[in-house]
């Protein structure tokens, strides 16, 4: 009797490790974390969309110390997914069409070190696949301006505060006039043309 119940568990233990969801990360920075994660969040085989800090210095920074531009931070957002659900390079095609890679230390209506464009690679098959994309969009784009979002090394990621995930859901109306002052769809639109309506069919 024992041997037969440790010949099911046996059995079982497998099915279940089998059926767990197998995850995956990846990190971007396209300007303001509120905006990005947005992009991201809704996507199918997105697990989460976490903004926060990297690329910086200072160790659990605060966002009134990034904002201040001497941590070295950038806004990200640290993506979750499922790569049998979507895959890294989907990921990056939205990420390519939700910035503006000409401007290097601004996004928009936000200036400084802090809003630096960068896909943050978490080993080499990222690496290699953030560069085969940043060229497929270097030949696919209609702007004269050579891409100039950098491609790093991921180091530390740090979550932002609380009050700054899901930023647009729990504060739609703030965000909504946010991103229409600073007329980041519109750039994205008239800066990306039919390639953004192509990769980023949610915008």
């Amino acid at each position: 009797m024992r041997r037969a119940l440790f010949l099911v568990l046996a059995c079982l233990v497998p099915l279940s490790a089998f059926c767990q969801q197998k995850t995956e990360k990846a990190i971007f920075a396209a300007g303001c974390f509120w905006c990005t994660e947005a992009a991201f969040q809704d996507i199918p085989g997105v697990v989460s969309a976490v903004s926060g800090y990297t690329g910086g210095s200072v160790k659990n920074p605060s966002y009134e110390q990034v904002s201040s531009g001497r941590t070295g931070h950038t806004e990200a957002v640290e993506v979750t997914f499922d790569p049998a659900k979507v895959s890294y390079e989907k990921l990056l095609d939205v990420f390519w069409v939700n910035h503006d890679p000409t401007a290097a230390n601004r996004q928009f209506c936000d200036s400084g070190t802090q809003y630096r464009p960068g896909i943050f690679y978490l080993n080499d098959q990222q690496k290699r696949e953030a560069e085969a994309s940043k060229q497929k969009f270097e030949k696919a784009k209609t702007f004269k301006q050579p891409l100039l979002t950098e491609i790093t090394a991921a180091g530390p990621f740090y979550p932002a505060e609380d009050y700054h995930q899901d930023y647009y859901k729990t504060h739609a109306l703030q965000y909504t006039f946010y991103v229409t002052g600073c007329g980041r769809y519109a750039r994205l639109d008239d800066l990306w043309g039919p390639l953004r309506a192509k990769y980023n069919p949610k915008h």
